[in-house]
């Protein structure tokens, strides 16, 4: 059961059973239906798109095989996406070998294992960045309203895309009437605030779910006394803002200008985030970042460096799946 109380795929099956609705979570007479000491609008940080593909197949495995069961499809259409990705915009000279290295960094490794939404998010991002650099501004913007509906970072992208249509209006001084449909970008999270507001009688519901909005100021990280922090060991934070800083220099003079200005502008938001879980909080870069240091990353020496270190990559996987658990002792609620 281990594998199943790995934070945070636990905290998403609540909305999954109960759609948000208050009444559900949080019972009256009885009170919530998960004892943690968590408030109802708690659940609101668990935005919903993940939980409904949860929802869509426990019809047929049950919520918890199903909360496993989403993010390992979700993990290979990723890997099956970024191959087209790389493939078809021509980024790498061997874009299935770098397809097989992004499913190993070991945060990622543990991640794409457990319950949990990021490879979904990570994917519905590349999707909005591969057909905004195709001029499919309708499925841009529907991919990226679908990644606002999965993780509120997703409307990073808003931002990016707004940086790069502001550069071609400089360099060509024409404006595309199509750029409007990425509008469904900000419209995905409106949408979640509207289903909050009609089953939590809350539109701002997440910003009232807690302690959950972690960003503070530029390398927040680094201050051990915080809750979310609680430790100074904290060198493999420093080595990820290394290799995604440097990632973005080398993204700079890329004609695919979204590549460049998503990695910017997530790179600069991470920095604000005050949690030991950097490795996790910028993943979304990681893909880029490949492309970025695509020469290495496909390289004889990396991996053969990669297949020496694979069997210390599975115990620290391992490892930490063992580790980091909920502190769940009842597990009726989830089933």
């Amino acid at each position: 059961m281990d594998i199943y109380r790995n934070y945070d795929g636990l905290l998403y099956i609540i909305p999954a059973k109960t759609l948000y609705d208050i009444n559900k979570i949080d019972v009256p007479g009885k009170g919530l239906i998960v004892s943690l000491p968590l408030g109802a609008k708690y659940f609101a940080a668990h935005l919903p798109l993940y939980p409904l593909f949860i929802r869509l197949f426990s019809v047929v495995m049950g919520y918890l095989k199903s909360m496993i069961f989403v993010n390992i499809l979700f993990t290979v259409l990723l890997a099956m996406f970024f191959y087209y990705f790389v493939k078809e915009l021509k980024l790498s000279r061997n874009p299935l070998l770098l397809a097989i290295v992004l499913l190993f960094l070991p945060r990622f490794l543990v991640v794409r294992s457990v319950g949990a939404p990021e490879s979904l998010f990570m994917l519905l991002i590349l999707i909005s960045l591969f057909f905004f650099e195709k001029e499919n501004y309708f499925l841009s913007g529907l991919a990226g309203g679908l990644a606002t509906m999965t993780k509120s970072p997703g409307i990073l992208l808003a931002i990016v895309y707004a940086y790069v249509i502001l550069e071609r209006l400089l360099k060509t001084r024409k404006f595309n009437w199509r750029y409007f449909y990425l509008s469904l970008i900000p419209l995905g999270l409106l949408t979640v605030f509207g289903i909050y507001a009609v089953q939590m009688h809350d539109f701002f519901a997440y910003f009232h779910s807690g302690d959950n909005i972690h960003l503070v100021y530029p390398f927040s990280v680094f201050n051990f006394h915080v809750k979310w922090v609680g430790t100074p060991w904290l060198e493999d934070v420093l080595f990820y803002f290394f290799m995604y800083l440097l990632a973005i220099f080398y993204l700079k003079d890329t004609k695919y200008r979204s590549l460049f200005y998503f990695s910017l502008v997530f790179f600069v938001a991470v920095t604000f985030v005050q949690h030991r879980d950097i490795s996790r909080y910028s993943l979304p870069i990681w893909p880029l970042a490949l492309i970025a240091f695509d020469k290495f990353f496909t390289s004889k020496k990396f991996l053969i460096v990669l297949l020496i270190l694979l069997p210390a990559i599975y115990l620290y996987a391992w490892n930490f799946l063992l580790y980091n658990l909920m502190p769940i002792g009842e597990m009726k609620p989830f089933l």
